[in-house]
């Protein structure tokens, strides 16, 4: 089974992965059960309530897991995704409450540019749970060595695509009237900032 296969069959199987994105090495899983995230979550060490972001390959993806995304939310997400930034959006039906943490009524969502590998990956899998792929509090992994060897030998596959930039994702929180920065990344805040003024309202020509 090629590596591609071997990671898509490890998601379906509820088991995590490791997946490169466009900044640091990541720790997925299928986002669309619970158990499985809980397993990440517990594996990564991470403390109960931290939130974890739904990383798809596309935008429509995750607006087809999250309809209520579409309208003025969508617009600002397509202004700055595909990219290095994490936006936390409403999410007032409150769906994937696993991964939202104490905020139940937002979710956070990944668009990255994705390496060749791990593009075929979620491509073929859907929406998955990403998180660094780091003992929790300790530094991010630019190569898949420098993923802990608990984490590699817990994952069912390891997607290689050397190294990465290793700086994480800027996150950025869009659920109320101006944008707060939540932590300074890969992404430009101010390229973000700049694009999110300049969308245009939902409908207008």
């Amino acid at each position: 089974m090629s590596e591609v296969g071997a990671a898509v069959e490890a998601l379906r199987a509820g088991m995590p992965i490791v997946l490169p994105t466009d900044t640091v090495y990541g720790l997925a899983a299928d986002a669309y059960r619970e158990a499985p995230v809980r397993r990440l979550a517990a594996l990564k060490g991470r403390p109960e309530g931290m939130p974890v972001a739904l990383l798809a390959a596309d935008l429509d993806t995750i607006l087809d897991c999250v309809p209520e995304l579409r309208g003025r939310a969508a617009v600002l997400a397509r202004a700055v995704l595909p990219g290095p930034y994490t936006l936390v959006l409403p999410n007032p039906a409150r769906r994937f409450r696993w991964l939202s943490g104490e905020r139940p009524d937002t979710i956070g969502i990944r668009v990255p540019v994705l390496p060749p590998p791990a593009e075929a990956v979620v491509s073929r899998f859907g929406g998955v749970a990403a998180t660094s792929a780091n003992a929790h509090g300790s530094l991010d992994p630019r190569r898949p060595e420098d993923v802990p060897e608990a984490l590699r030998a817990a994952a069912g596959a390891v997607v290689n695509a050397g190294e990465l930039p290793g700086t994480p994702s800027t996150v950025l929180d869009l659920t109320g009237r101006e944008p707060v920065v939540i932590r300074e990344g890969a992404g430009p805040v101010e390229d973000a900032l700049s694009a999110i003024a300049a969308a245009p309202a939902p409908g207008s020509a």
